[in-house]
């Protein structure tokens, strides 16, 4: 089984402009995340894929690997699906072009429920933690999502799933952790279907995968990643390093 990790990196950003270039302790947050990935071990290899002449320069004038998108998306899953069409590959991990502080934890756990699956059950996995504090589970920027009884995501959303019309029944709130590992004929299907009416009230792209009876199984993690997404989130990070 080849498994490979993609980080999709846009230069461009809402909140953070060029945030992937940006210093972060003598080399670029690209470069940082780009290392990390590397130096897990994890994956038979890894690779940038880009929009941006400057990320693409820096990841191979470094010695990296890396791919220019050829068009514009509006999802990660159709940029890195369009980058790894061609490529011999089983298992594709989306890294976070934003968090170079990688831990190797979660991903193994991604990784080892494809070395389990003989029956090729799984289209997709993804990470959830619990949350408890009714201000995280009400934010819609918090997307959470819920499973059946094998771990298999029935639904994500940014509204409270499910509505506390009872509360003591032991419900468990579960937010999604936005790192993917896909089976390569999963992302191929995405790329050529149709964006359906959930995905595009939600602004969820798993939607989708669900919409057209793709499996996710999730995975429990205590896992929080730690992402730069301002320019204060910089300066933590530079704290960190």
């Amino acid at each position: 089984m080849k498994i490979i990790a993609v980080i999709p990196a846009r230069y461009a950003s809402t909140r953070f402009p060029a945030k992937l270039m940006q210093d972060l302790g003598g080399k670029t947050v690209i470069l940082r995340t780009y290392e990390a990935a590397v130096s897990t071990q994890l994956f038979d290899d890894v690779f940038v894929v880009t929009d941006s002449d400057l990320i693409f320069e820096e990841i191979i004038s470094n010695g990296g690997k890396a791919i220019m998108s050829i068009r514009e998306h509006e999802s990660g899953s159709d940029r890195i699906a369009e980058a790894v069409a061609n490529l011999d590959v089983d298992i594709v991990v989306n890294v976070q072009g934003d968090e170079p502080f990688i831990d190797t934890e979660p991903l193994m756990k991604l990784i080892e429920i494809f070395r389990k699956d003989v029956s090729r059950e799984v289209d997709l996995a993804s990470l959830m933690r619990e949350i408890k504090e009714e201000e995280v589970i009400n934010n819609p920027n918090n997307v959470k999502v819920v499973t059946d009884q094998n771990g298999f995501a029935l639904y994500f959303s940014r509204s409270v799933i499910p509505y506390p019309r009872e509360k003591d029944v032991g419900v468990r709130y579960m937010q999604h952790i936005g790192i993917y590992a896909f089976r390569k004929q999963a992302l191929l299907d995405f790329y050529s279907l149709p964006m359906k009416s959930l995905e595009a009230s939600e602004k969820l792209e798993q939607l989708r995968y669900l919409e057209f009876g793709k499996r996710i199984k999730m995975v429990e993690t205590t896992h929080v990643g730690i992402g730069i997404d301002t320019p204060e989130d910089l300066e933590k990070a530079r704290l960190m390093m």
